[in-house]
């Protein structure tokens, strides 16, 4: 499987598919498995992206701190590798953030899609992003609504599965978190792309405010409400997923 380099960190990522490509950007701590749901719908009209962040899966854990320019970079040097000339970018929480700076710093980004992300680190509750660390009690409640959880327990085991085997951990989580926690946007209203933005009306780590926020300081930026928690574009992902693919054809037309 591929990987690419930024300086000396190693970024492994993997690619399907053709047509417009879409690059999907994975929240604090967790691994690909985060898109699955969505991966299936989008795969085969579009070429899809998925990557591993630092400290994240197959590629490298070096010693933080990281920063969300410095994921960008690494979201670069990804796209560099498989020469990416656009993208449409999918982003959760902290790969909100990094969609974000990347649109401002580098040419590639054609829309965002953004879930669960502020604009500032200020408005994420810190405590809650721990809640959601794999070792962490009860680290699927922040996560998913009590209801769907109580509704397919298999799911959540095998979602707990997958976080065994993906997730980043220990001294690497934390730098992400570090990183989520630090951000401070670039200048919004030269973010020009179109940007929409989901967030969940129970969300502990972003605010439905800090969303919408966002949304409105984006010049082509809408908001979108849906119920759940931080990962409520898992729990509704046939309707956030319909409403994505809208999107990339509007964007193709």
């Amino acid at each position: 499987m591929p990987t690419a380099r930024n300086c000396d960190v190693s970024l492994y990522y993997e690619a399907d598919g053709d047509g417009p490509t879409v690059v999907f950007i994975n929240d604090v701590g967790y691994g690909a498995w985060l898109w699955g749901w969505h991966y299936d719908a989008v795969a085969g009209p579009h070429e899809t992206v998925v990557w591993d962040l630092r400290g994240t899966g197959r590629s490298d854990t070096p010693a933080g701190p990281y920063d969300v320019g410095m994921l960008a970079a690494d979201l670069e040097a990804v796209l560099a590798d498989h020469g990416v000339g656009s993208a449409h970018f999918v982003g959760a929480g902290l790969g909100g953030m990094v969609a974000l700076k990347y649109a401002h710093q580098y040419s590639r980004a054609r829309s965002l899609t953004l879930y669960c992300t502020a604009g500032s680190g200020d408005a994420i509750d810190r405590d809650a992003l721990d809640a959601l660390t794999l070792d962490a009690p009860s680290s699927l409640d922040g996560a998913f609504s009590p209801a769907f959880r109580a509704h397919d327990p298999d799911l959540m085991e095998q979602i707990a599965s997958w976080r065994a085997d993906e997730d980043a951990t220990g001294e690497a989580r934390d730098a992400q978190a570090n990183a989520m926690t630090s951000f401070d946007a670039p200048p919004l209203y030269e973010i020009t792309q179109p940007a929409e933005v989901y967030y969940g009306l129970d969300d502990p780590v972003v605010s439905p405010e800090a969303a919408q926020s966002l949304a409105a300081d984006l010049p082509r930026g809408t908001e979108e409400a849906v119920e759940g928690r931080h990962c409520c574009f898992i729990e509704h992902a046939p309707a956030v997923t319909d409403r994505l693919l809208a999107l990339l054809d509007e964007q193709t037309e």
